[in-house]
C-alpha cells in the first residue's frame, strides 16, 4: 500500500473516531488548514512512532551485548533521526542529544 493510501485511510479512522467535537470551517482556507493539519499529523505519528520503535531495538541490542547490531541500528536511527529534524517532527537539539546518549552507551559496551 502507497503512502498516500495509508494517509486517506488514517484520515478516514480519525474523521469517523475523532473524540472532540467537530466545528466546521468558515472559509476555504481554514478548510485547507485544516486538512493540511490532519494529514501532517498523521504523517509525523507515524515517523514518530518508527523512531520509538528504533531506539527500542537499540537499547535492547545494547542490553543484550550484541553491538554489531545495536551499532546498524543506530546508523538507521541516527539517518531518521536528523531526517524527523530536518523536517520539524522533531527539534533538531532533541535529535542530537538521543544520538549522543546512545553513541554513549555504545562506547561504553566496547
Amino acid at each position: 500500500m502507497r503512502n498516500y493510501e495509508l494517509v486517506l485511510r488514517a484520515l478516514e479512522y480519525e474523521e469517523s473516531h475523532h473524540s472532540k467535537p467537530f466545528y466546521m470551517a468558515n472559509t476555504k482556507s481554514a478548510a485547507k488548514r485544516s486538512r493540511q493539519s490532519t494529514k501532517r499529523h498523521t504523517l509525523n505519528t507515524g515517523v514518530r512512532s518508527a523512531l520509538k520503535s528504533g531506539q527500542k531495538k537499540i537499547r535492547s541490542a545494547v542490553a543484550a551485548g550484541n553491538l554489531e547490531e545495536a551499532k546498524a541500528e543506530f546508523r538507521k536511527v541516527s539517518s531518521a533521526l536528523d531526517k524527523a529534524a530536518k523536517r520539524g517532527v522533531i527539534h533538531k537539539n532533541s535529535a542530537s542529544r538521543k544520538k549522543a546518549v546512545f553513541n554513549r552507551a555504545l562506547k561504553a559496551k566496547a
